[in-house]
């Protein structure tokens, strides 16, 4: 049976004005299959012609081990990822388990060589699934009419979107850091779904799984800057002194070379926090997706670690998957 996926309480933060905007949205929820817990959007549960669904930690045949107030831990997770701790046998184990509960396991499975770039494929036949080896094209999209194909992409803090056009027939599946949304490559996708296929952006329905939250994703006056000389409205993405970082403005007394503290003492630069679901929501809806058709899981990786890996947390960690498919 379906279960609402609890959010952990945390202190009240100020809502930005990009927040504030946000419509409200059904709950997103998670289904059981065996040990395993899928995120489905129910927005996209609607459309019986599609599957789709958004993996999280638990029920894998993988070893993870952590250190957990300085002992050693041993957890069992569902790690979807080619990484250098886990075994190749346990690591296909754990996609074939997936794809079974997504009910595709009989479905060509299309994945990348994620490089955080714009590089989009259309996908009119199966391309490798194992994204370890140098014959897997690089890339971080992919959108497809085709029937009995699963795009998939991987997530361990970055934001998976997925996208279906109910009128055309038309999925598309998108790994979106912070590079990938500086460089809008959601609105590059959707603009290759209406070049090609005829997609009209206010059809389309939006569901951005997983990823690092606002409240525990901070970036440096870098990340600010490339932000800023590209969308006119990046303030209502970020908390913390943004002006002062995009603007050259920074208080100097932070530099090491300008305090009298010795080596090592310094204080930390400044630092904001960046809300990765806003700026990608911010920038569908600026592409003219209608605000209604965009939904998010509410969930952020770093906050919840049983459910999810987050590589900016844990740095050893497995990853998550997103996939989309036409029946």
């Amino acid at each position: 049976m379906p279960s609402t996926i609890a959010k952990k309480k945390t202190p009240p933060r100020r809502r930005t004005r990009a927040q504030k905007q946000i419509p409200p949205s059904a709950p997103w929820r998670a289904r059981s299959a065996g040990e395993l817990r899928i995120l489905q959007s129910p927005e996209l549960v609607r459309l019986g012609w599609l599957v789709h669904g958004f993996s999280t930690r638990p029920g894998g045949t993988s070893t993870l081990k952590t250190l957990c107030d300085g002992r050693e831990k041993a957890e069992s997770v569902l790690n979807l990822g080619f990484t250098d701790w886990d075994e190749r046998e346990h690591i296909l184990q754990n996609r074939a388990k997936f794809f079974a509960a997504l009910g595709a396991g009989k479905m060509w499975v299309v994945a990348l060589r994620q490089i955080h770039s714009d590089i989009i494929h259309r996908v009119d036949a199966a391309l490798p699934e194992d994204a370890s080896t140098d014959s897997t094209p690089q890339g971080d999209a992919l959108f497809t009419r085709e029937r009995g194909v699963l795009l998939v992409v991987q997530t361990a803090d970055c934001i998976p979107i997925l996208l279906a056009d109910p009128k055309r027939r038309a999925v598309a599946a998108i790994h979106a850091g912070w590079r990938g949304t500086l460089s809008r490559i959601v609105a590059k996708t959707l603009g290759r779904m209406q070049m090609e296929f005829g997609t009209r952006p206010e059809d389309v329905i939006a569901a951005l799984g997983p990823g690092i939250g606002q409240c525990c994703y901070e970036v440096g006056p870098e990340v600010a800057k490339e932000f800023q000389a590209q969308f006119p409205n990046a303030r209502d993405w970020f908390e913390g002194p943004f002006d002062s970082l995009a603007s050259d403005e920074t208080d100097p007394n932070w530099l090491p070379w300008l305090t009298m503290k010795p080596p090592g003492h310094q204080p930390p630069p400044p630092r904001v926090r960046l809300d990765l679901i806003a700026a990608n929501r911010g920038i569908l809806v600026g592409a003219g997706v209608a605000p209604r058709n965009i939904s998010s899981s509410g969930l952020c990786t770093a906050c919840r670690s049983e459910l999810l890996f987050s590589f900016r947390r844990e740095r050893t960690t497995g990853r998550m998957m997103a996939a989309i498919g036409i029946k």
